[in-house]
Protein backbone atom coordinates (compact mmCIF):
# COMPACT_ATOMS: atom_id res chain seq x y z
CA UNK A 1 0.00 0.00 0.00
CA UNK A 2 1.22 3.34 -0.72
CA UNK A 3 1.20 6.33 1.89
CA UNK A 4 -1.05 8.18 -0.10
CA UNK A 5 -3.47 5.72 0.09
CA UNK A 6 -3.72 5.13 3.98
CA UNK A 7 -3.95 9.41 3.73
CA UNK A 8 -7.20 8.78 1.42
CA UNK A 9 -8.26 6.36 3.73
CA UNK A 10 -7.83 8.17 7.15
CA UNK A 11 -8.85 10.99 5.83
CA UNK A 12 -12.44 9.13 4.44
CA UNK A 13 -13.02 6.93 7.70
CA UNK A 14 -13.07 10.16 9.76
CA UNK A 15 -15.69 11.55 7.54
CA UNK A 16 -17.78 8.71 7.53
CA UNK A 17 -17.89 8.20 11.27
CA UNK A 18 -18.85 11.65 11.42
CA UNK A 19 -21.48 11.34 8.73
CA UNK A 20 -22.88 7.92 10.65
CA UNK A 21 -22.83 10.53 14.26
CA UNK A 22 -25.60 12.09 12.62
CA UNK A 23 -27.28 9.54 13.00
CA UNK A 24 -27.03 8.40 16.47
CA UNK A 25 -30.17 9.32 18.77
CA UNK A 26 -29.90 12.42 21.36
CA UNK A 27 -29.95 10.64 24.35
CA UNK A 28 -27.27 11.30 26.82
CA UNK A 29 -25.50 8.05 25.94
CA UNK A 30 -25.18 9.13 22.39
CA UNK A 31 -24.02 12.79 23.02
CA UNK A 32 -21.49 11.31 25.14
CA UNK A 33 -20.20 9.12 22.09
CA UNK A 34 -20.67 11.48 19.33
CA UNK A 35 -17.98 13.70 20.90
CA UNK A 36 -15.67 11.46 22.49
CA UNK A 37 -15.50 9.14 18.51
CA UNK A 38 -15.82 12.31 16.04
CA UNK A 39 -12.56 13.39 17.88
CA UNK A 40 -11.03 9.93 17.91
CA UNK A 41 -11.91 9.34 14.08
CA UNK A 42 -10.73 12.87 12.70
CA UNK A 43 -7.18 12.68 14.56
CA UNK A 44 -6.54 9.67 13.31
CA UNK A 45 -6.23 11.07 9.67
CA UNK A 46 -4.89 14.57 11.21
CA UNK A 47 -2.03 13.11 13.08
CA UNK A 48 -1.10 10.78 9.68
CA UNK A 49 -1.40 13.80 7.80
CA UNK A 50 0.91 15.70 10.29
CA UNK A 51 3.60 12.66 9.99
CA UNK A 52 4.29 13.57 6.44
CA UNK A 53 5.84 16.35 7.25
CA UNK A 54 7.86 14.99 9.61
CA UNK A 55 11.10 16.95 10.69
CA UNK A 56 13.30 13.55 11.67
CA UNK A 57 12.30 9.51 11.94
CA UNK A 58 11.46 10.10 16.06
CA UNK A 59 9.21 13.07 14.62
CA UNK A 60 7.30 10.61 12.55
CA UNK A 61 6.90 7.37 14.53
CA UNK A 62 5.75 9.82 17.47
CA UNK A 63 2.61 11.31 15.20
CA UNK A 64 1.94 7.84 13.75
CA UNK A 65 1.86 6.39 17.76
CA UNK A 66 -0.53 9.61 18.21
CA UNK A 67 -2.88 8.34 15.07
CA UNK A 68 -2.56 4.80 16.31
CA UNK A 69 -3.95 5.54 19.93
CA UNK A 70 -6.84 7.00 18.32
CA UNK A 71 -7.21 4.02 15.86
CA UNK A 72 -7.72 2.38 18.99
CA UNK A 73 -9.71 4.59 20.71
CA UNK A 74 -11.87 4.83 17.46
CA UNK A 75 -12.79 1.11 17.78
CA UNK A 76 -13.49 1.26 21.17
CA UNK A 77 -16.42 3.59 20.94
CA UNK A 78 -17.48 2.08 18.09
CA UNK A 79 -17.47 -1.60 20.05
CA UNK A 80 -19.11 0.53 22.69
CA UNK A 81 -21.82 0.88 20.26
CA UNK A 82 -22.02 -2.24 19.09
CA UNK A 83 -23.06 -4.08 22.35
CA UNK A 84 -24.65 -0.93 23.50
CA UNK A 85 -27.04 -0.53 20.82
CA UNK A 86 -26.75 -3.66 18.79
CA UNK A 87 -25.51 -1.22 15.73
CA UNK A 88 -24.90 -4.41 12.97
CA UNK A 89 -25.74 -2.41 9.60
CA UNK A 90 -23.53 -2.68 6.58
CA UNK A 91 -22.42 0.75 6.85
CA UNK A 92 -21.42 0.15 10.73
CA UNK A 93 -19.52 -3.09 10.05
CA UNK A 94 -17.69 -1.09 7.50
CA UNK A 95 -16.47 1.39 10.22
CA UNK A 96 -15.80 -0.83 12.82
CA UNK A 97 -13.96 -2.97 10.15
CA UNK A 98 -11.66 0.18 8.98
CA UNK A 99 -11.11 0.82 12.41
CA UNK A 100 -9.55 -2.41 13.09
CA UNK A 101 -7.45 -2.37 10.09
CA UNK A 102 -6.20 1.02 10.29
CA UNK A 103 -5.16 -0.09 14.17
CA UNK A 104 -3.20 -2.94 12.13
CA UNK A 105 -1.66 -0.75 9.60
CA UNK A 106 -0.71 2.22 11.76
CA UNK A 107 0.61 -0.51 14.58
CA UNK A 108 2.78 -2.00 11.48
CA UNK A 109 4.46 1.50 10.58
CA UNK A 110 5.07 2.24 14.31
CA UNK A 111 6.84 -1.39 15.01
CA UNK A 112 8.85 -1.23 11.17
CA UNK A 113 10.04 2.81 12.05
CA UNK A 114 13.48 1.87 13.17
CA UNK A 115 15.12 5.28 14.45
Amino acid sequence: MKQNDLLARTFMFGVNCLKFLRTLPNDPESKLIRFQLGKSATSIGANYEESQARSSKADFKNKVKIALREARESNFWLRILKNLDGYNSEEFQVLLNESAELKNILATIVNNTKL
